[in-house]
């Protein structure tokens, strides 16, 4: 490998390597939005999937979107599953920390 070819890819792997958190973010606001959009508004297929059996597997939505759901898609509930819930202040939607007590 010659010195231009190996300074090209490590400023590559320099620059790649600073923006995974921006990625990152952008990412998990897109999977977010994804599992939103089928928890809410689930199309036919969805819909058909979920009567032969499937169960969706929602990881880190928001306590007050799943309080949403299982108001608006009672009829669904036997197909969603939650994991990994931010629980949310139900007044503001804020972030809540639990405290464990511990100092």
């Amino acid at each position: 490998m010659n010195r231009g070819t190996l300074i090209s890819l490590v400023t590559c792997v320099m620059i790649g390597g600073f923006s995974i958190p921006v990625h990152a973010k952008s990412s998990d606001d897109k999977m977010r939005q994804w599992q939103l959009g089928l928890l809410l508004n689930p199309g036919v297929h969805q819909l058909d999937l979920e009567r032969k059996g499937r169960v969706v597997i929602y990881d880190g939505l928001r306590s007050a979107d799943i309080d949403r759901a299982l108001e608006q898609q009672f009829d669904r509930i036997d197909s969603m599953m939650f994991i990994g819930t931010v629980v949310t202040d139900p007044e503001t939607g804020e972030v809540m920390v639990e405290d464990d007590g511990c100092d």
